[in-house]
């Protein structure tokens, strides 16, 4: 009996997306179906010239994509804005051209007021959308309550992100550690992140402790400038995957003071690197990070946000213990071999599924 067809569709790999990292390991991870990856064009664009490049890019996938073959179940990821617009096609294509199961996964950090537009079009066209999937895949169930206001709950599927936890080999270093790796741009807290270590560094109270920041973007300056004014920082710029993983696995303290996100997977890799967490209580964080595990403080918040980590540095132990409790619940509940039975079993329910139709989305 021949495997299910998945075919895959998101946006172009590139090294830092995480819908691209996700769909990588989705594809390694999924041995019991046959998968193909379609990519749509570019995840993101830093300049009116790559947006424009990356406008036509899209549309030329767009052209090409009736070329392709018809698979058994369609899986989409999207985001929200311009990402949902441009899968929008994918779904809607699937559905009423090939009339196959569409399967739409939702990622980004905005999805719950994206879903609340001022424009009676826009609320339009977003149930039209919506109304032509046959499962919803959301991250957790903060997702799952923001997406049931539109669409029918039994349609919606709960499947985490997920990280290869095999490739974390934590080392649980006795020097605090304090690591941020992360797109350097103002929703991911770098300007928070700055000010609290320049905070803590001048702290005579607090013991030596060491930062490496990771990542790219256009708050590098900042960045750099702090590094060049401390010795224990440590400045990397973009790094690959295995340098990535051993910096995790280096680390005592991961620290993500980010303003909007849905299940971080970078706060999963943290964890399955054993390190104790300081984040933000936004999108699906508070269901992962609790007081076992890590603290939370207020997004935009540095002041708070220097204190979780001063409280921290002075605990290396609670640390040790929030470490290897976050390696155990990545390992237990985020690994790719959970989310691989989890989709495996979606697909096999979807085969026949009719789609119900979705509460139109309400313009506010």
């Amino acid at each position: 009996m021949s495997s299910q067809e998945i075919l895959i569709v998101g946006p172009e790999q590139s090294r830092t997306g995480g819908v691209s990292r996700y769909i990588a390991e989705q594809q390694r991870h999924l041995d019991t179906v046959t998968t193909t990856v379609y990519e749509t064009g570019p995840a993101s664009a830093a300049t009116i010239r790559a947006l424009l490049v990356g406008a036509l890019l899209s549309i030329w996938r767009m052209v090409q994509f009736p070329l392709e073959r018809r698979p058994d179940v369609m899986h989409v990821h999207s985001s929200f804005q311009h990402s949902f617009y441009r899968n929008a096609f994918y779904v809607l294509f699937g559905r009423y051209v090939w009339n196959c199961p569409v399967v739409l996964h939702v990622h980004g950090s905005s999805f719950d007021t994206f879903l609340q537009p001022d424009s009676r079009v826009v609320s339009w066209f977003q149930s039209v959308v919506l109304n032509a999937t046959t499962r919803v895949v959301v991250l957790s169930s903060y997702w799952q309550s923001v997406l049931a206001a539109v669409v029918p709950e039994d349609r919606i599927v709960v499947v985490p992100n997920a990280v290869p936890t095999g490739e974390y080999d934590p080392e649980y270093p006795e020097m605090p550690h304090v690591v941020f790796l992360s797109n350097l741009i103002e929703r991911k807290g770098i300007t928070e992140f700055v000010a609290a270590v320049e905070a803590a560094s001048d702290d005579p109270d607090v013991a030596p402790f060491q930062v490496t920041i990771a990542g790219s973007g256009p708050l590098a300056d900042r960045v750099e400038r702090l590094a060049a004014e401390h010795d224990h920082v440590t400045y990397l710029g973009y790094v690959d995957e295995a340098k990535k993983r051993a910096l995790l696995s280096s680390g005592t303290i991961y620290a993500l003071p980010t303003r909007a996100e849905g299940l971080p997977i970078a706060i999963l890799e943290a964890m399955a690197a054993g390190m104790a967490i300081v984040s933000t209580p936004v999108g699906s964080i508070p269901e992962v990070v609790g007081e076992d595990n890590g603290l939370l403080v207020q997004p935009g918040d540095a002041d708070a946000l220097t204190e979780a980590l001063v409280e921290l540095l002075a605990d290396p132990d609670r640390v040790d213990r929030m470490g290897r409790t976050n390696r155990a619940v990545a390992v237990a509940d985020y690994s790719w071999e959970a989310a691989a039975d989890r989709l495996t079993e979606l697909y096999a329910t979807v085969d026949d599924a009719t789609p119900a139709r979705a509460t139109p989305v309400t313009a506010s």
